[in-house]
């Protein structure tokens, strides 16, 4: 490797396998960290896909005669207590273009024996908050409701072992929360299979809060008692914030931000070790010397890649399992719906057994979605709740979802455009036991590889991209500890 003047040393190589918003994210993180440390460094950022971005991906549609609308395949927003993406935006210079939920709009529907049922104002997450809204409400009967009040009574778990979402919602909440409540919002998020899913890897706060304040509605109670003192309004911010020309800004604004080598079209086929480092065999026939590997591809792939070096940590990269999923937006004008629902969209439990697993009113949720008169709406489908609809073609699934979207808001005109997006083996599932798994899969892993994505400490946007930034931080830690910069000669 050429030697390099800033470090007295050689200069070091980095790999990130994965462009999406991971792999980009990384990328950035291993090029301003590097500067920071002054470590002489490049990088190469390989992506098997034909573009940047993975499942941020934004589509912006013009409708003659009515206007633009901004369709979002992916993710439409990121949370904001999670502070990572919204550090990155403003790192990158993007703040001033966040864009909030309209939250004085704010309100959900469940849908109950085919009819949407307003969510009881007050409750948040899974506990009520405000009492009298939850007990006029007839989403949960009176003896559920009951079932739910034993939670003050109901002793906590005092050990760490992990459990499934539905084990621990029914042990202090019961089964009609379970189904109402916890399934279609929880498990929803993760498009996961509550009797399969990790408390402790997606909602290890629950846990904290049973055993910190004895229950779950003592703990709600508590927090609403403690004195709020809000921020400057400049730096308010929704639950959920976006950015105003769609979440693909921030992948767009990292590409441009980056100075390393990028490779579309490119994928890894097969790692070898080579001295203290690797050597890649790329699909295009070269061949990529490199020092270290940050891994931002999907489990299975990076499975295939590192199990001539490390079988075992292959074993358990192999065994997370995926979901496929996808969403149908349609755009319709205002008056088209007769039954809008006033608020942010409906939720699907599965008990109700439909095609589709939920519909948001994008052009509600977010302003500049949909043009003024008009209606942009999203419906989910697949993951472990509707998996048959994958399998349905675009005509099929099309007149399947516009069958649900007539009985839930009395909708009969065609649509002004509709967009289908399918996501095959897309969203990983966070099983009982996965941080344990984790832990096993890291330590077995060759020293110079490092995991991070959705499949992993997290799957939303915010997680992601701490997960670059740690791997980043870590690689470029280690590589400048095994070639330490050199100081300044004097002249």
């Amino acid at each position: 490797m050429a030697e390099s003047i800033l470090s007295g040393g050689p200069r070091r190589h980095v790999t990130i396998i994965g462009g999406g918003i991971t792999g980009l994210s990384a990328a950035y993180y291993v090029q301003r960290t590097a500067e920071k440390a002054g470590l002489a460094l490049d990088f190469t950022l390989l992506e098997r896909g034909e573009r940047w971005g993975g499942k941020v991906l934004t589509e912006r549609v013009d409708v003659p005669g009515v206007g633009q609308f901004v369709v979002e395949a992916g993710p439409d927003s990121f949370i904001t207590h999670k502070p990572w993406a919204l550090a990155l935006a403003a790192e990158l210079g993007l703040d001033e273009t966040l864009l909030g939920t309209n939250d004085h709009l704010r309100s959900n529907f469940v849908l109950k024996h085919g009819k949407p049922v307003l969510l009881p104002d007050g409750v948040f997450m899974l506990v009520p908050t405000k009492f009298r809204p939850f007990i006029l409400s007839p989403l949960i009967s009176p003896l559920g409701k009951l079932r739910m009040g034993l939670d003050l009574f109901i002793r906590p778990r005092r050990d760490d072992g992990d459990e499934t979402l539905a084990e621990f919602v029914t042990r202090r909440l019961g089964a009609e929360a379970l189904d109402r409540i916890a399934e279609p919002l929880l498990s929803g998020i993760y498009n996961a299979d509550a009797e399969r899913q990790s408390l402790m890897a997606t909602f290890p706060n629950f846990r904290q809060m049973e055993q910190t304040h004895g229950s779950l509605t003592r703990a709600m109670l508590a927090g609403q008692r403690k004195p709020k003192t809000p921020p400057p309004a400049r730096k308010r911010t929704s639950v959920f914030t976006t950015f105003r020309a769609g979440t693909d800004a921030l992948t767009a604004t990292l590409v441009e931000r980056l100075r390393g080598d990028l490779r579309l079209r490119t994928s890894v086929e097969r790692i070898a070790r080579s001295g203290d480092g690797y050597t890649l065999e790329l699909s295009d026939g070269a061949r990529l010397e490199t020092d270290a590997i940050v891994m931002a591809a999907p489990s299975y792939a990076a499975a295939e890649l590192v199990r001539p070096l490390a079988p075992e940590a292959a074993d358990g990269l192999a065994s997370i399992r995926y979901v496929s999923t996808g969403t149908i937006s349609l755009a319709y004008r205002a008056e088209d719906l007769r039954r809008p629902l006033p608020g942010f969209g409906l939720v699907i439990p599965r008990s109700e057994r439909r095609p589709i697993n939920a519909v948001t009113i994008c052009s509600t949720k977010f302003d500049g979605r949909a043009p003024e008169g008009t209606v942009l709406l999203r419906a989910f489908f697949g993951g472990s709740r509707s998996p048959q609809s994958m399998a349905l073609d675009d005509a099929t699934l099309l007149a399947t979802v516009r069958a649900e979207l007539k009985a839930y808001l009395g909708i009969e005109a065609e649509p002004l455009f509709y967009r289908i997006y399918r996501w095959r083996e897309a969203n990983p599932q966070y099983d009982v036991g996965h941080l344990g798994l984790l832990d096993r899969i890291e330590a077995a892993l060759p020293a110079g590889i490092t995991l991070a994505g959705s499949a992993y400490r997290g799957a939303g946007m915010p997680d992601c991209i701490h997960q670059a930034q740690l791997a980043a931080e870590r690689t470029v830690a280690e590589l400048s500890a095994s070639h330490p910069v050199s100081p300044a000669q004097p002249a």
